[in-house]
């Protein structure tokens, strides 16, 4: 897919890698550009800078993420692409509150699920559309201090691989990105944390991959290279892979809990 002349939504699109899709989307010539967040100024400030449409969002509502698509579908006849992109990371393990569970388990995966609900019969209907999903490396391997955010990023992976799996024959093309560190809001206080292993890199950076990943309709999205190996390494010896994920929780997160 290129994503000249195309409708294209993005949801958490006020600040991070949901910012750089938008400014690049629009640089190569997207036909039209609809950005969501919770971020209300942020929100603005970027459509203002690129020319969008802004549609302050809550994706843990699914009657606003209806509303979202409703509304780029009537005042655009359709979406090419749907930039499920918004998520948050919570620390933690099982102590954790169930709020905080919940909140997470509704950005990270339900906004997903209720995105994928209302925009496929269109999608389907045509015999085309193109969801990108934003999961995680955490979602292929884990997260060392956060439970929460490793498994909700491993099921947004399940989901976004479902959907291909279900939909792949009938016109729908996914894509899953799954960086690990990148320079946003919510790494700002953990530069040297463990997913910065391999570096943190900038949003602008992660566009490269993902305009490289949807010309070739790749499902995987991987702006680390890296995290390829440490899945083949996973998968090929799971013992010796947790073994080294518990010297790496010694290094970076020893929980103190119970």
């Amino acid at each position: 897919m290129q994503v000249k002349d195309k409708v294209i939504v993005i949801t958490g699109g006020a600040s991070g890698i949901g910012r750089a899709l938008a400014e690049r989307f629009t640089a190569e010539g997207a036909r039209q550009i609809v950005i969501a967040d919770v971020d209300v100024d942020g929100l603005h400030r970027v459509a203002e800078k690129i020319g969008a449409q802004a549609i302050p969002t809550n994706v843990a509502d699914e009657a606003a993420v209806i509303k979202l698509i409703r509304t780029a579908e009537g005042d655009y006849g359709k979406i090419d692409l749907l930039c499920n992109n918004a998520g948050i990371g919570i620390g933690g393990g099982p102590e954790t509150p169930n709020e905080d569970w919940e909140r997470i388990w509704q950005i990270n995966v339900m906004a997903h699920v209720y995105a994928a609900r209302a925009a496929l019969p269109a999608m389907l209907a045509r015999g085309e559309g193109y969801l990108l999903n934003t999961a995680s490396a955490a979602g292929l391997l884990t997260q060392i201090g956060s439970a929460p955010y490793a498994v909700t990023k491993h099921a947004a992976v399940g989901f976004a691989e479902w959907l291909s799996v279900t939909y792949g024959d009938r016109g729908l093309k996914v894509s899953l990105l799954c960086p690990q560190a990148v320079r946003t809001a919510m790494t700002a206080d953990n530069e040297d944390g463990v997913a910065s292993i391999n570096g943190m890199i900038e949003p602008e950076a992660v566009c490269n991959t993902v305009l490289e990943a949807l010309s070739e309709e790749r499902f995987l999205v991987l702006p680390h290279p890296e995290v390829l190996a440490y899945m083949q390494r996973k998968t090929s010896d799971y013992d010796r892979w947790l073994s080294g994920m518990r010297r790496l929780q010694t290094t970076y997160g020893a929980s103190d809990w119970p």
